[in-house]
């Protein structure tokens, strides 16, 4: 639903964002109606629908590798929109673009010939108008929130440069600035140009009722949002050179965020950006100048820290040392104390669900303790929030730290299979998903206030926020192969103690190896699992290309000298994750991912082709190996026989020899089978050598 409320709210965003403010009207409920507020509520909604704010050092890590749903952009949401429209009505929408010579966010000279009929009302026409009609919908077919979303990619992709004075963005600056530090002096007003102080422009009148008024700069919404990034920056600029006050400066923004509450979006962009540039001194949160989060900035660390232990993530410190004052960058200083003058009402709900993710990303990503003191101050403004704010900042710790994310997925395991290990509560002893994932949040049941949260759902919480996890595959694989490692160690070492006669060794043999064997299962599964939900297929595709032949290639984790039954067991779990993954990410049958899915795989049979015919050497077991191939070609044949389709020739060709060499012959004829008509002589060439 999400791409077509967002298609669906473009136009409103148009429509008003373009008329000029006039008197506001009440509505039944006594509330004030006005074009600013109309435009500021879709406006708002439509940011909440794609991450408007992140800054600049997210869009250069995010690749091939980036989690899932990281890449929620307004063009990706128009992309998911153009595309089940084009399902829907069966019209090729890619086509039609190519041919009107116009993609997502790019500017086409026949944009007007290209489109059927306008998406946007002309002047004159009817508020019917305003209904979409089932066509492709572009960025250009909105000139002004075009434009607008042109300037503001541009700002949180580089500094702001100066503008001149007689630029129309100048003068509505002013006039902002003018509105916004009425009462001031002269000599501390800030100018849109240099952030230096006296501009001409501003007054320093008792501020009536009636002046107050006149001050307004009664311009459409478009207008003035084009120039709020340039009066962000003048006063941020001022308040760094001690020509504006802490104080001030809060009291400014709130002014323009009550004046046209669309610009706090520009605001949270700017200074989102901005800490991440690293230009601006830190604010000391001492209580004079800034907010002071002394009250109860340790009970907050504390508490962030009991969070992570009790699902098995241990990390040395979180207090700050000494006896420094806490500092913050200072747009972001800035942003938390511009936050929490915002009222806690249902009238203030638009601009809570705007700045909380931002101010939670813009934390998270700040050196550390920038977390707990955003945490304690917004814990100090609202007391019934306290749990409910230490458990999201606890999930920042993983942004930097990736030991925590290599010690929450062994958890993840440990609950999974159940362990009586002191990582996580004795409760998830008998393991399952119900000790995988818990019951949630769960603050008021708790007679300390907090009840321990299961690892699980702590990772489902976190994963977005992890920046860098092209690790992620090597990790899981090796958690996986410990599993079953640590699994056939017991039951071989649990066995060869046993006495008695030999038919019931036997038979209880056999009831442990269906145990392990489950188990193994269920720990593939789950490593499947949290492997797609991170990174998707572009982890999966990792996964093929560089983490299995890395690990059979180098030998990572293999114990030299085991035993034929530990070693056979680690190559049937490696080749039951890999069948999930693949499962998981391109599906089994014909999808639209089968291109992608017919060169992974084909990649990947194409290595376990070479290395059969002994091109070059493996690091790890041959036990394991052989058992990877046997087990993967097994399950491929019979879970997943759409895939050997996509397999060239020759390959299969090699891969048949190998396996007759290994004495396979059967499972050889079968994979020649599975490979259509076009296998059929090397099959014949394989039955009758």
């Amino acid at each position: 639903m999400f791409p077509e409320v967002a298609v669906a709210l473009m136009p409103i965003c148009e429509v008003f964002g373009s008329i000029s403010p006039t008197v506001p009207q009440t509505s039944n409920t006594g509330e004030d109606i006005s074009v600013y507020m109309v435009f500021s509520c879709a406006f708002l909604l439509l940011l909440k629908l794609w991450k408007f704010y992140r800054p600049p050092h997210e869009h250069c890590m995010l690749g091939k590798g980036a989690p899932v749903g990281s890449e929620l952009t307004l063009e990706y949401l128009l992309l998911l929109r153009n595309n089940r429209l084009a399902s829907s009505f069966n019209t090729p929408v890619e086509n039609s673009a190519k041919e009107n010579g116009q993609y997502l966010g790019e500017r086409s000279s026949v944009i007007g010939s290209s489109l059927p009929q306008p998406l946007i009302p002309v002047k004159g026409q009817s508020p019917g108008a305003l209904s979409l009609i089932a066509q492709p919908v572009f960025i250009d077919s909105f000139p002004n929130f075009n434009a607008w979303y042109r300037q503001h990619k541009a700002c949180i992709a580089s500094t702001l440069s100066g503008i001149v004075r007689c630029n129309p963005l100048h003068q509505i600056a002013d006039k902002l600035l003018n509105m916004m530090y009425r009462k001031l002096s002269k000599g501390g007003t800030v100018s849109s140009t240099t952030g230096t102080s006296a501009s001409s422009s501003l007054s320093n009148s008792s501020g009536s009722v009636g002046e107050e008024a006149s001050l307004r700069p009664m311009l459409p919404a478009w207008d003035i949002l084009g120039a709020v990034p340039f009066v962000v920056d003048a006063v941020l600029t001022a308040c760094a050179h001690g020509r504006l006050s802490p104080r001030d400066l809060t009291t400014g923004l709130r002014d323009l965020v009550d004046f046209l509450p669309a610009s706090l979006a520009i605001i949270v962009s700017y200074f989102t950006a901005e800490v991440t540039r690293g230009v601006w001194k830190p604010a000391s949160m001492n209580g004079t100048d800034w907010p002071s989060p002394a009250a109860n900035l340790h009970n907050i660390e504390s508490q962030i820290k009991e969070v992570l232990a009790a699902t098995g993530v241990h990390i040395p410190s979180l207090t700050v040392g000494g006896n420094a004052p806490a500092t913050l960058p200072l747009p972001l200083a800035a942003l938390v104390s511009l936050t929490i003058t915002f009222k806690l009402d249902k009238s203030a709900e638009h601009l809570h669900g705007v700045a909380g993710p931002a101010l939670e990303s813009t934390a998270g990503g700040s050196p550390w303790p920038s977390t707990p003191i955003v945490a304690a101050l917004w814990a100090q403004k609202v007391r019934r929030w306290h749990d409910y704010i230490v458990f999201f900042s606890s999930r920042t710790v993983f942004k930097q730290d990736k030991h925590a994310v290599v010690q929450l997925l062994k958890s993840c395991f440990a609950a999974a299979l159940g362990s009586s290990n002191s990582l996580v509560s004795k409760l998830t002893v008998h393991g399952g998903v119900g000790a995988l994932l818990g019951h949630g949040f769960r603050s008021h049941l708790a007679p300390g206030g907090m009840s321990p949260v299961a690892p699980g759902f702590l990772y489902l919480r976190t994963y977005r926020a992890i920046y860098d996890i092209m690790f992620i595959p090597e990790e899981i694989l090796s958690l996986v192969v410990g599993v079953a490692r640590d699994l056939s160690t017991m039951e071989t070492d649990e066995h060869c103690g046993q006495t008695g006669k030999s038919a019931h060794r036997l038979k209880s043999r056999q009831l442990s190896l269906a145990v392990v064997m489950a188990k193994v299962k269920q720990a593939s599964t789950l490593g499947a699992s949290l492997l797609c939900v991170t990174g998707g297929s572009g982890l999966v595709q990792i996964l093929y290309q560089e983490t299995l032949p890395t690990w059979f290639l180098s030998g990572s984790g293999t114990k030299p000298k085991s035993e034929g039954s530990v070693s056979i067991l680690e190559g049937y779990a490696i080749a039951h994750f890999s069948i999930l993954c693949g499962a998981c990410a391109w599906g089994m049958n014909a999808s639209s991912l089968s291109t992608k899915r017919a060169q992974m795989i084909n990649y990947h049979m194409g290595f376990l082709a070479s290395a059969l015919q002994q091109k070059f050497s493996l690091g790890c077991e041959h036990a394991t190996w052989k058992a990877y191939v046997i087990g993967f070609l097994s399950m491929m044949i019979t879970c997943a026989p759409n895939w050997i389709s996509d397999v060239n020739l020759e390959t299969l060709r090699k891969l048949a020899i190998g396996l007759r060499w290994w004495h396979e012959p059967e499972l050889a004829l079968a994979l020649l089978e599975r490979g259509g008509c076009r296998a059929m002589s090397a099959a014949a060439e394989l039955v009758m050598s």
